[in-house]
């Protein structure tokens, strides 16, 4: 069903949907939105994974099939074909020896930060350096049986691949939430890529920053070829271990379609927030914390949730407002007519559930006892808590990342961290009599699994062939 179908369904309620309860018909001009279509879960018992909008899927299945032609293209013909795409989609038309930003520019683009930037640059830096590397995990040592030492300690990826998109803005934020959680994990270099911008260079905030956190590696490269071109190596660009970052659907899937060669971060497609909002919520808040979200894209997703109607009926006014006023207006309603809807749930339970089948992005709780409620959160990119808490602190002075899962993968995948730079590395050593504890559990399995040569690895050592005294140090 395309979500232009199910937004006129919704505006009857959940009564319209096929085993739903039924609703008395009056409802729905009490429930008629000006902005935001109403899914009415009131008094139902539905699931409401499928009722929540998110861009239409057959839109990603578009892009992905180009997306898998061009990294093919680039892991088959390197150079040539990223230099295509640049031209292609960025229209920029350099040779290869002119993609990386060279040590002039960078300097350049760090006596330029306006300073006020500069100082907004260096505390989010010293924010988001402190949260990340507190998240180092230390050495696991176990030593409880008797003879045996077991160990496991994180080394550092050695390069790492991390992108700064461009297209609606520049996003210098995006060069601090990378490449802070890999110099927080020891990562020996960093390779950061983003789009061309003005002149074919490189926008001069990203390149500030890049400077700012002592990057010398810069490939003005966007989209799917640059994370392409960092996975597989090309003649110019080297390859790296772990490709990380936001950046439109392209970008998403380009990971998605590289992740056996290196390590990739969560989906980090169209931005999107959840708000649960009850009675104690301030409603210009709300609405000014939607169109926050809806100005990053016209794809973005913005879902409010709330147990009291009242609420709805508050916020409404104030986001016709805050739209209005809004800089970016038409990009702002975009989002809001498309992906985006008020959820009306019967009490905080409900909500909950509703946000745990969303797995937002943002989930922001403007409710009571937002401490509490935020314990039981199991699926968001990222948990806000409270008033004094919006989702925009966490875009820049938080100290949390804010390279998020979207598009309901944070049911299962994380927000950026440094240990996405790390790699647990396991050590084992027993003694003889350690050894000998544990042969019969290695001589059983290996007969049921019909691998005798992993009983006689074992069994020779324990009848003495060419072996030395010795044991764990």
């Amino acid at each position: 069903m395309r979500w232009n179908s199910l937004r006129r369904l919704a505006r009857v309620g959940v009564g319209c949907f096929p085993g739903a309860a039924p609703r008395r018909r009056h409802r729905q001009d009490q429930l008629e939105p000006a902005l935001l279509s109403v899914i009415d879960l009131r008094g139902s018992d539905r699931d409401p994974a499928g009722l929540l909008p998110r861009a239409p899927a057959a839109e990603l299945a578009a892009a992905r099939d180009a997306v898998r032609a061009l990294v093919a293209d680039v892991a088959t013909r390197g150079d040539v074909a990223v230099a295509e795409a640049a031209l292609r989609f960025d229209g920029v038309d350099a040779p290869p020896a002119d993609w990386r930003a060279n040590p002039a520019e960078l300097a350049a683009a760090r006596r330029a930060l306006d300073p006020g930037l500069r100082a907004a640059l260096g505390d989010a830096i010293e924010r988001v350096r402190a949260f990340h590397e507190a998240q180092r995990p230390a050495t696991v040592r176990f030593t409880a049986r008797p003879g045996v030492r077991l160990l496991q300690r994180f080394e550092p990826l050695a390069r790492a691949g991390v992108y700064a998109p461009g297209g609606l803005g520049a996003y210098p934020s995006s060069v601090v939430m990378n490449v802070v959680p890999a110099q927080a994990a020891g990562v020996g270099e960093v390779a950061l890529a983003t789009p061309p911008g003005p002149g074919g260079r490189g926008h001069p905030a990203v390149l500030g920053a890049a400077a700012l956190l002592g990057v010398e590696e810069v490939w003005l490269l966007g989209g799917a070829q640059a994370v392409a071109a960092l996975a597989f190596g090309t003649a110019t660009v080297p390859a790296v271990d772990s490709v990380t970052g936001p950046g439109n659907r392209f970008v998403a899937l380009a990971k998605q379609e590289v992740a056996h060669r290196v390590r990739t971060d969560g989906f980090a497609g169209p931005t999107e927030v959840c708000v649960l909002a009850d009675a104690t919520a301030d409603p210009r808040l709300v609405a000014c914390d939607l169109v926050a979200q809806a100005e990053h894209d016209p794809l973005a997703a913005c879902l409010l949730v709330t147990d009291d109607e009242a609420v709805w009926r508050a916020v409404e006014p104030l986001l016709a407002e805050e739209v209005a006023a809004a800089t970016h207006r038409d990009r702002v309603e975009a989002a809001l007519a498309g992906q985006s809807a008020v959820v009306l749930c019967d009490d905080r339970a409900a909500m909950l559930r509703v946000a745990e089948a969303y797995a937002p992005e943002h989930l922001e709780l403007l409710v009571a006892d937002a401490g509490e409620l935020a314990g039981r959160v199991r699926a968001a990119g990222a948990v806000f808590v409270g008033p004094w808490t919006p989702v925009a602190l966490g875009d820049y002075a938080a100290g949390t990342n804010h390279v998020l899962p979207t598009a309901g993968t944070a049911r299962f995948a994380a927000g950026l961290s440094t240990l996405d730079f790390l790699r647990p590395v396991q050590v084992a050593e027993f003694d003889r009599n350690a050894l000998a504890a544990a042969a019969p559990t290695v001589a059983a399995l290996a007969t049921a699994e019909h691998l005798p040569a992993h009983g006689r690895a074992v069994q020779v050592r324990l009848d003495g062939a060419a072996l030395t005294a010795g044991g764990p140090s």
